[in-house]
C-alpha cells in the first residue's frame, strides 16, 4: 500500500481534474454546483489549517471539522464523503468509479416479448423513464429467479414457482410491481391464470410529516438580513414556501409571466404534476418579490426571477434553496436535529397551520395543487386538536386482565 504522506498533490489541480471528469460525464448543472461548493469548502479548510497539499487524511479531517462546526443533514454528510472519496481516487490515480453502479438486469430471452409488452403498457400509462427502468430490472430479476427454480417458460408458471421466487426478494417494494406484471400477462393471454392475487400486499408505514410551529416560522423569516441583496432574494423565496407552501421546484422555476399583478395572483404549471395552479399574491410576498427585482436581482435577461448571487448568473437551484433554508434554521436557533428542514417541511407546516385554523381539507388540497382527493389524508395525522375529539376512553380492565394488574392469579 502506498503511504498516505506520499500521496499528496496540489488541491487546485485535483479539483480541476475532478470537475473536468464530471463535465465529460455530463453531470447536471446542479450536481456540478454542489461539487464546486464542497471543493471550495475543502480549499478554505486547508488554507485555515495551513495545509498546502491534499491527502486522504486531509479529506477525513475536513469532514470531521465540518460536522463539528455545523448541524448537517444526513444527505449533506453523505455527499461530503462522496466528494472526498472522488478526491482520494483522483489523488491516487485509481480513476473514476461509480460509487452506486447502475446495473441493468439481463432479461431472459424467452420472456423478452412479454416484458416488452408490460413496459410499453407502463409507458402508455404515463410512466417516465425513471419509473419504467426500475420496473424493468425488478421484473427481469423475478423472471431470472423463476428460471433458476426450473420454470423455463410461461406455460410452466405455477403458484409454487411464483411464491418461491418472490420469497427471495428482500425489498418488499417489488411485490406491487410483480403483481401488476403478472396481471398484465394474464390480460394479454400470456398466462392462463391470473396469479397476481397470490402476491402479498406490502406497504411502508408513512412517516408523520415534519412541521414547525407558527412561532418557529416567524423566527425563521426574521432570521434573514433583508438589507443585503442575497437576503432580499432569500426572504422572497422563503415567503413563497412559508406562506403558500410552494414546492422548491416551482419556486426556482418562477418566471415573470407567472406573476399576475393586475389580479394579484401567481399562476403556474406545477413541475411535479404538470397541473395548473393559481395562488394569491399575498401583499408581503408581492413586496418582497418587487424589492428583490428592483434592488437586488442581477441585471440579467433570464426569464427566471430568482438567480444565483454570483456570476455567471443563472436560475437558482433547488440545492441552493435547501442550503439557504438550513442556514435560516440555524440562524433562527431552531432545533432541527432528527427533523427534516427543507422546503417540503415548510409546505407541511403551511398545511398544519391551515388545518389547525379549521380550514376544510378540500380547500387545503386545492391550494397544495393535489389532484387526488385522498392526497391530504396523510396530513390528517398532524391535526392533533381535531383528532382529540374522536379519542376513545380507555375501558376499565376486567376478567383475567384485571386480576393480573392487581398481581393476583386468575381463577
Amino acid at each position: 500500500m502506498l503511504d498516505d504522506m506520499v500521496l499528496t498533490r496540489s488541491f487546485n489541480q485535483l479539483s480541476v481534474n475532478l470537475m473536468e471528469e464530471l463535465h465529460q460525464r455530463s453531470y447536471c448543472t446542479e450536481t456540478l454546483d454542489n461539487y464546486r461548493r464542497t471543493l471550495s469548502r475543502v480549499s478554505k479548510f486547508m488554507d485555515r489549517e495551513g495545509i498546502t497539499c491534499y491527502s486522504e487524511s486531509v479529506g477525513e479531517a475536513f469532514i470531521t471539522d465540518r460536522i463539528s462546526r455545523k448541524s448537517l443533514s444526513e444527505s449533506h454528510i453523505k455527499f461530503m464523503h462522496m466528494v472526498v472519496r472522488r478526491l482520494n481516487d483522483e489523488n491516487t490515480g485509481v480513476g473514476f468509479r461509480f460509487l452506486c453502479p447502475n446495473i441493468t438486469q439481463p432479461i431472459p430471452t424467452q420472456y423478452a416479448e412479454a416484458l416488452k409488452s408490460y413496459l410499453q403498457f407502463c409507458i402508455n400509462s404515463g410512466n417516465k423513464d425513471s419509473t419504467v427502468n426500475p420496473k424493468r430490472n425488478i421484473c427481469g430479476l423475478f423472471l431470472s429467479k423463476l428460471i433458476n427454480l426450473g420454470c423455463l417458460s410461461a406455460n410452466e408458471f405455477s403458484t409454487d414457482y411464483i411464491c418461491r421466487a418472490i420469497s427471495q426478494f428482500e425489498n418488499k417494494d417489488a411485490y406491487a410491481i410483480i403483481r401488476a406484471f403478472l396481471q398484465h400477462l394474464y390480460k394479454i393471454g400470456t398466462l392462463k391464470y391470473d396469479y397476481s392475487g397470490i402476491i402479498p400486499k406490502y406497504s411502508r408505514g408513512k412517516v408523520l410529516p415534519t412541521t414547525y410551529s407558527e412561532e418557529e416560522v416567524q423566527r425563521l423569516e426574521a432570521s434573514i438580513d433583508r438589507t443585503s441583496k442575497t437576503g432580499m432574494r432569500n426572504y422572497a423565496v422563503l415567503l413563497l414556501a412559508t406562506r403558500l407552501g410552494l414546492r422548491s421546484g416551482d419556486i426556482v422555476k418562477l418566471t415573470y409571466e407567472n406573476i399576475c399583478y393586475a389580479s394579484n395572483c401567481i399562476i403556474i404549471n406545477q413541475e411535479k404534476t404538470n397541473q395548473p395552479l393559481t395562488l394569491p399574491l399575498l401583499p408581503e410576498i408581492r413586496t418582497a418579490v418587487e424589492e428583490y427585482i428592483k434592488y437586488a436581482r442581477p441585471d440579467n435577461e433570464s426569464k427566471f426571477i430568482f438567480l444565483s448571487t454570483k456570476a455567471p448568473y443563472k436560475e437558482m437551484s433547488t440545492s441552493s434553496m435547501r442550503h439557504v433554508f438550513t442556514d435560516c434554521f440555524l440562524a433562527a436557533g431552531i432545533n432541527i436535529s432528527g427533523k427534516k428542514h427543507g422546503p417540503h417541511s415548510l409546505r407541511s407546516s403551511v398545511v398544519s397551520s391551515m388545518i389547525n385554523e379549521g380550514i376544510p381539507y378540500e380547500v387545503v388540497r386545492k391550494m397544495l395543487g393535489h389532484i387526488d382527493p385522498n392526497a391530504v389524508k396523510h396530513y390528517a395525522k398532524i391535526d392533533i386538536e381535531n383528532l382529540r375529539n374522536f379519542a376513545i376512553d380507555v375501558p376499565q380492565p376486567s376478567g383475567n386482565f384485571s386480576f393480573l394488574l392487581k398481581g393476583r392469579v386468575s381463577k
